[in-house]
């Protein structure tokens, strides 16, 4: 019954939604988040819906100036943190005491969750945040007490010395992807675990160390069981409609440094309507990560020798 009324409701939306786009283009992005914050109550419990009454409520202003009022979309924000969260959660399934080499560590903010493992950081401590000075730089970075200081495809440590090799957003830095996990092989123990993160597009940051735009899952279903890796687990992080909002976020900050141009309050209403609009239709989004998204999650096993 519930489902029945549901569906009945989302109908009677879908119409609204064809008004509200013949309307002139102020009062539709003004409705706009309305329409799309109650179509996901619709679909979620019905406590969540009242939870958020409750809440506007204790804002001290009424629900429809809860809704009009609502922040900007969130679309194109996410990026880092989804990552940093799937890597957590593999950290946190390793059993307590295993060995783990955090590959191109940076500033070592995986450390932290390896208090129960025997954490070794390396990295080859050229970067310090300014770079050539061109494209995204970090601006300071801090890469004191790093355990081994080597290039990354020649760490001096044994043969099967590590349990467990960790890099994250590594490889497009390196002249020598396939060449690091070469070495990645060499260093774990037969049945040791390979976490493994990188984007599959990527603006030029960190230059001049900035060597590829980006991996598809093709590269590594195809250099992982070439180097003696079967992988586990491959997921993706984002989809198209995120990846393009993420860079529509950056156009004010291109547009400033390379063309001259200072936003107006038009260009940041244009910027926010497309947004929206992203927004919305990503609540329909249908595998389109296939096409374009953030990176790549991984998690592979070194084989054991027969």
């Amino acid at each position: 019954m519930r489902q029945s009324k549901q569906l009945e409701l989302l109908q009677q939306l879908e119409v609204a939604q064809q008004k509200i786009a013949a309307m002139e283009s102020s009062k539709f992005w003004k409705l706009r988040n309305a329409w799309i914050k109650f179509k996901k109550f619709l679909k979620s419990e019905p406590n969540q819906f009242d939870n958020a009454l409750v809440d506007s409520d204790n804002l001290g202003i009424s629900n429809s100036e809860a809704y009009n009022n609502s922040t900007p979309a969130q679309i194109g924000t996410i990026n880092e943190q989804p990552r940093n969260q799937w890597i957590e959660q593999q950290l946190r399934e390793l059993p307590a005491g295993l060995r783990i080499l955090d590959a191109g560590c940076g500033e070592q903010q995986h450390r932290k969750s390896c208090q129960h493992l025997n954490y070794v950081g390396q990295d080859f401590d050229s970067y310090h945040g300014q770079g050539d000075l061109k494209g995204l730089q970090m601006g300071n970075w801090d890469q004191n007490n790093i355990d081994i200081v080597s290039d990354i495809v020649s760490i001096p440590e044994p043969d099967q010395s590590f349990d467990v090799v960790l890099c994250s957003e590594v490889f497009e830095h390196l002249p020598d992807p396939l060449g690091a996990l070469q070495e990645f092989e060499r260093l774990l123990v037969p049945g040791g675990k390979l976490i493994l993160t990188a984007p599959f597009c990527s603006l030029t940051h960190f230059s001049p160390y900035h060597f590829y735009s980006g991996f598809n899952r093709y590269f590594y279903e195809t250099n992982l069981r070439k180097y003696g890796f079967e992988i586990l687990k491959i997921e993706t992080n984002g989809n198209f409609f995120d990846y393009v909002a993420q860079e529509l976020r950056r156009v004010n900050y291109v547009a400033q440094r390379y063309a001259n141009y200072n936003f107006s309050e038009l260009d940041h209403n244009t910027i926010y309507q497309s947004l929206s609009l992203l927004e919305i239709i990503n609540q329909e989004n249908n595998n389109s990560s296939e096409l374009l998204c953030f990176g790549y999650h991984v998690l592979a096993e070194k084989q054991s020798v027969n």
